[in-house]
């Protein structure tokens, strides 16, 4: 996802079971829903791009604060977006450590490999992407699956013809039976081609996060 903004800034399942019984019609649409009415959440995110693996602490609480604590492969490196500057501080060699930017979410020191941004960056802007996929296309209920202990259900939204959103064709997306939370997502170009893998763990949804978090 973001590994590459760091590195140019240092520069200058198991097996399908049966669908759940309360699967909605449109798991999408009512994932989407269910994080309009989220506060705030943590999850610990790892993310496989070709042969880059990222691994992130990643915070957010609305309207938009954003922090991202890097664990590999920039270990220590702190990034922090504030929706009322709009302004991303990012402290390549952690916090307190020179030099500390201050830069827009557009630069492209600091956008991911895919043209990710800081501030479009949670859950809620990867379901929206879904959900437009999935308006010129379809989503198919593959199954639930049963990951990690957790009850998960398997969904892919495919755009329709050669039709994409931000490149992706396709997504491959598990939700949480529960939480209706993202828990993995795999991402894939119009040759069928995996862009991303991206996993989500260990989420606390609503989580207390306090101000000077997003203010370090």
């Amino acid at each position: 996802m973001f590994a590459l903004m760091l590195t140019a800034a240092l520069s200058g399942a198991s097996a399908q079971g049966p669908l759940p019984p309360i699967a909605p019609p449109d798991p999408v649409a009512s994932a989407l829903a269910r994080y309009h009415s989220v506060e705030s959440y943590r999850v610990d995110i790892r993310s496989f791009h070709h042969d880059m693996e990222e691994h992130i602490l990643y915070f957010y609480k609305k309207p938009g604060y954003v922090r991202m604590e890097f664990i590999r492969p920039h270990p220590g490196a702190l990034l922090v977006y504030d929706p009322d500057t709009r302004r991303v501080r990012l402290w390549p060699f952690g916090f307190g450590h020179f030099p500390e930017l201050n830069l827009s979410p557009s630069n492209p020191l600091i956008k991911g490999a895919g043209g990710e941004r800081a501030d479009r960056s949670d859950v809620g802007a990867l379901l929206e992407n879904i959900r437009a996929l999935q308006q010129g296309g379809s989503t198919q209920i593959v199954g639930q699956e049963q990951i990690g202990g957790r009850a998960l259900l398997h969904l892919v939204t495919t755009g329709g013809g050669s039709f994409s959103v931000s490149g992706v064709h396709r997504y491959e997306l598990w939700l949480d039976a529960a939480s209706e939370f993202p828990a993995k997502v795999v991402s894939r170009d119009a040759s069928d081609a995996v862009m991303e893998t991206v996993l989500m763990d260990a989420p606390e949804i609503n989580a207390t996060l306090p101000p000077a978090l997003f203010n370090p």
